[in-house]
């Protein structure tokens, strides 16, 4: 599990095709590794990948077809700058929101406005996944997490401060550029468990939009 609380800008070393899947190598910056280990997770661009090797600027981690063609991670050449996030510990602050790492789909930034000093990026998410984002819900682009300002549709809108400008790669995304989406964990399972709701459990006691209600839920 991550926080969405980018740790340090990385970039892509090289990429390695291995028969289908891929080898990446991803130099850290200043992302501390003095305590991490092989097999550990860390999080690229909003991807949990797991650590096969581990130097002292650098980690090599494998990359399975499928996440190939599921994120953006596909489209990434050497030099191209990553957001790094080391996996959260017990005691680390969740200053952002609980993030799994697995990617629900990727997006694109259809609008960026000047606002004071922020910027304002408008995202069109796959349609499917519409009905998970809410306004001042969380959500996770490329690794960080935001709040969303406004949504309409599958389309929402979030504002970036200054400091998440410099410090990850937000600073210099553009329109049309595609980035990874990470629904609101709380919101795919309640989907789920709704979703389960709609056949009552035998002894009554299922989950229900009634009872979801009942206690505030919606």
């Amino acid at each position: 599990m991550f926080t969405g609380i980018v740790q340090a800008l990385g970039n892509i070393a090289r990429v390695e095709p291995r028969g289908g899947d891929a080898r990446l190598y991803v130099e850290t910056g200043r992302l501390d590794l003095s305590a991490a280990s092989v097999g550990d997770s860390i999080a690229v661009n909003g991807v949990c990948l797991t650590a096969v090797e581990l130097g002292n600027a650098y980690f090599v981690a494998d990359v399975s077809a499928e996440t190939l063609i599921r994120t953006t991670l596909g489209g990434l050449g050497p030099r191209a700058p990553v957001n790094l996030e080391l996996a959260l510990l017990p005691t680390t602050r969740l200053g952002g929101h609980l993030v799994s790492g697995h990617v629900d789909g990727v997006g694109e930034i259809v609008a960026c406005e000047k606002e004071a000093r922020s910027v304002r990026f408008t995202i069109q998410a796959p349609s499917p996944l519409g009905r998970y984002i809410a306004e001042k819900g969380s959500i996770c682009v490329d690794g960080i997490s935001l709040t969303v300002n406004a949504v309409e549709g599958a389309r929402f809108q979030v504002n970036i401060v200054p400091h998440t400008l410099e410090s990850t790669t937000l600073g210099a995304a553009r329109v049309a550029q595609k980035v990874n989406l990470e629904i609101d964990v709380i919101a795919r399972y309640l989907d789920r468990l709704l979703s389960a709701g709609d056949t009552p459990a035998e002894d009554g006691n299922g989950l229900t939009r009634e009872l979801l209600a009942r206690y505030g839920y919606l």
